[in-house]
């Protein structure tokens, strides 16, 4: 069989099979193409979410299907009503500035002499920041074109955080469906990765569970924790667009930064706008909620989870840089996952697929640690009978 060539009809079958095989896959992944980041992160909040899921799915007894509709809808509420609580307050700062704007009656405060002293861009910010308290409509005519780009930025920045909180919404009502059908969905999980890694394919399945969910505790909730901390600093102090600076600190948070980069020039506007007790109080709750990751993530990261923040770190930057903002979560958790299972199948499951492809493992702990068989006379009698028969 092996001298017999294939005819040039059979090769030509053969080709026609995989061009149609190759244009019915390019078809199906642009169909789907739009829905796959959604989908992505809908299966990393379930799999974050399942143990929870577990607990709340035993409150209601008999009738777990109410479970996940309940559950969803409550996760809905958690960042529908956050994300219209930030537009509201976006959407007045910005029509309350519009309006002091035109009426002539918005006034900046003078800078301090210490933003000088700021590196690199202290002394033209405070040469730019005292013209605007001496004549805020001059300054304005002079850096017309410049506030104008920085006005389309804010608009593209501002049209790409609805969309992807219409995305979010999206992806949590896909997570509420895998979490309906979770069962079917871990033995489909299984029997893909059986498939394509063998029998080494389950402990990859459980290191990437554990690993999505490491990540998605311990950065984007830390991250998540730290914004919903800043966002109370900043509406205590009633500064303004506190929505806004909220979304910047997670943001921030989730690329491994100290939020005190955000929180930092607010706590600078906030001593030169309100009483040096309110400023006060505000930079230490920002400098404390800098430093709580120290704190958060040892309680919410995982301890089997051993990846490099500069992997989250060029996740979450490329992933934003690609896909906007769900890129920033979606890029950080798949990133570290490929490098897990890179790590798992580099490191820890070499010595296990040898010993799956050979009967016998050499060099096993027991072979080392067994005594060497002592001489026996009687079977070495009959050896060598045998070798003289």
């Amino acid at each position: 069989m092996l001298d017999q060539k294939p005819s040039s009809k059979a090769i030509f079958e053969h080709i026609i099979q995989l061009l149609i095989l190759g244009i019915m896959i390019y078809w199906c992944f642009s169909i789907i193409r739009p829905f796959i980041q959604p989908v992505v992160w809908g299966m990393i909040i379930a799999v974050s979410l399942f143990p929870l899921y577990t607990r709340f799915k035993a409150l209601f007894g008999k009738r777990p299907k109410l479970a996940s509709p309940i559950f969803t809808l409550i996760l809905l509420a958690l960042l529908i009503v956050p994300a219209y609580q930030v537009t509201v307050s976006a959407s007045s700062s910005a029509a309350d500035f519009a309006q002091k704007l035109d009426a002539g009656e918005l006034v900046v405060a003078p800078p301090s002499e210490r933003v000088k002293q700021w590196p690199v861009v202290g002394k033209d910010l405070y040469e730019l920041w005292y013209s605007a308290s001496r004549n805020l409509d001059e300054t304005i005519a002079k850096h017309k074109d410049a506030i104008g780009r920085f006005g389309k930025a804010a608009f593209s920045t501002v049209a790409g955080v609805g969309f992807g909180i219409l995305q979010f919404i999206l992806s949590i009502i896909i997570a509420g469906i895998f979490l309906a059908n979770a069962e079917s969905c871990r033995r489909f999980a299984d029997a893909l990765v059986v498939k394509l890694a063998g029998k080494v394919g389950e402990d990859f399945a459980v290191q990437a569970g554990k690993t999505v969910a490491s990540v998605a505790k311990g950065v984007l909730g830390v991250a998540f924790i730290q914004a919903v901390l800043a966002a109370i600093g900043l509406l205590l102090l009633g500064v303004p667009g506190a929505g806004i600076w909220a979304i910047l600190v997670l943001i921030v948070a989730i690329v491994q930064l100290p939020p005190i980069i955000v929180l930092g020039p607010v706590a600078i506007y906030a001593f030169s706008a309100y009483d040096s007790t309110s400023a006060t109080i505000f930079l230490i709750w920002s400098l404390l909620v800098s430093a709580s990751d120290g704190v958060l993530k040892p309680m919410l990261l995982g301890r089997g989870l051993r990846t490099p923040m500069l992997v989250i770190l060029l996740g979450a930057i490329g992933g934003m840089m690609m896909s906007g903002i769900m890129g920033l979560f979606v890029g950080a958790v798949v990133l570290a996952l490929g490098y897990e299972l890179f790590i798992a199948w580099l490191y820890g499951h070499r010595d296990s697929l040898e010993q799956t492809n050979s009967p016998e493992p050499i060099n096993s702990p027991e072979q080392v640690n067994s005594p060497e068989p002592q001489n026996n006379p009687k079977q070495a009698k009959s050896d060598d009978m045998e070798a003289e028969a």
